[in-house]
């Protein structure tokens, strides 16, 4: 079929007006002028009219498990505080509970233009039913930790492993997620590095997201601390360096690790990640939710670290009274221009897609418009000028008109 818009976005070339995107099968065959195509080519024309037509956006990091959550913690003064109250949430859910959580999430990131999304699944038992369930193109990360648990790293590795080999393959699969440096131990995360570099798989993990963190790794101190010592941590890896640094002694940054959040960085840290190809997850709105120090992402850009875009859990999304909340990329890149109005629109929509899609392992394949690439595509309605697009896109406040997965709609453009 052949696409036609007034404004085609492809991410590696300059919007192209009265522009078109040919997609056979699941992939898409050519990007160009929709004069530049043949009448042969027209067969099964769909002209989207007065909309920008661009890669359908890539979610880096989310926990869709956990989108029924939405307004019930509120924002904490203290990390540990949100820590111990997702658990006990968590502890009063049915595997119904999450799965309809899941779900709904889901729905959620296809309404407002999200095609691929990295997740992070704590509840392993939703897959593969919760994929089957869903047109998006899903990377689930499976969540290790053990240390309330006392569960040993290999075996903590072994069951992600054989639940991974067990689950088909397809348009969705998974990986690993090693949780975080303080809910983890140092030999869960030397054998996860040493896994994923031979399956060539990429790894996520939740990394210097708060002070507490950042005090408990580097310093031996803090309310973290002091509460994973009172249930058993073994403490011996904190003192050592930066929670960045705790990685880099286990074999972790590597061109495969996702990064998430990196919100308190030591000296020394942007230019570690970027040495060894780490991308970056930045969650906008979870980052202002937990009121945390500002994020270095002028140091992170500037020692040429990846950063992408994710939306987080809507557990760590302020909810406003009477106002709902919702699983928004578009959100989190408007979040992200009100905060750093320094950055071009254009930036921030690389964060949202080809930024995202080299995170996950996908680059080339999703998050631009490419001969070759899937053809995963979502339109929105505009008439902003050639030399705004971006800018449009960023600042879009309401749902997509017509998306597609794969090559099939999500939404069909003449929906209603």
């Amino acid at each position: 079929m052949l696409l036609r818009a007034r404004l085609v976005l492809t991410l590696v070339q300059p919007p192209l007006e009265d522009g078109a995107v040919l997609v056979s099968g699941n992939r898409i065959a050519g990007v160009g002028r929709w004069r530049d195509f043949s009448s042969s080519s027209r067969r099964q024309v769909h002209d989207l009219g007065e909309v920008i037509l661009l890669p359908g956006l890539v979610n880096a990091h989310c926990h869709l498990d956990y989108t029924h959550l939405a307004g019930r913690i509120p924002p904490p003064q203290r990390f540990t505080d949100w820590l111990q109250r997702i658990t006990q949430a968590k502890a009063e859910w049915r595997l119904t509970d999450y799965r309809q959580s899941w779900r709904s999430g889901a729905a959620m990131l296809l309404r407002t233009g999200t095609t691929t999304v990295g997740d992070i699944e704590a509840v392993t038992d939703l897959l593969p039913g919760v994929w089957r369930t869903t047109p998006l193109r899903v990377l689930s990360f499976l969540e290790m930790t053990g240390i309330r648990a006392r569960r040993a790293p290999a075996a903590l590795l072994r069951e992600a492993r054989e639940k991974i080999a067990t689950l088909p393959a397809g348009r969705c699969r998974a990986s690993l997620s090693p949780h975080a440096p303080y809910s983890t131990l140092p030999a869960l995360l030397r054998q996860t590095a040493v896994l994923a570099e031979k399956r060539r798989w990429p790894v996520a993990i939740h990394v210097a997201e708060s002070e507490e963190e950042f005090e408990m790794i580097r310093h031996r101190r803090g309310g973290l601390f002091h509460w994973l010592q009172h249930l058993g941590r073994d403490m011996r890896d904190c003192g050592l360096g930066s929670p960045v640094q705790l990685l880099e002694r286990a074999g972790l940054l590597r061109s495969n690790l996702l990064a998430v959040h990196a919100n308190y960085l030591a000296p020394g840290d942007a230019s570690r990640l970027a040495r060894q190809g780490v991308s970056v997850a930045h969650c906008p709105r979870s980052h202002a939710y937990f009121r945390h120090q500002p994020f270095p992402l002028r140091r992170l850009l500037r020692n040429g670290v990846n950063v992408c875009l994710g939306t987080d859990s809507l557990a760590t999304v302020r909810r406003r009274l009477r106002q709902s909340v919702e699983l928004n990329l578009f959100a989190e890149m408007r979040e992200l221009a009100a905060r750093e109005p320094w950055l071009r629109p254009g930036r921030i929509l690389e964060m949202a897609t080809r930024n995202a899609a080299r995170a996950l392992g996908l680059a080339g394949q999703v998050g631009e418009l490419a001969p070759g690439a899937f053809a995963d595509l979502i339109a929105i309605p505009s008439d902003a000028p050639r030399a705004a697009a971006a800018e449009a896109v960023v600042w879009h406040p309401g749902q997509i008109c017509a998306g597609m997965i794969d090559g099939q709609w999500t939404k069909a453009p003449d929906a209603d």
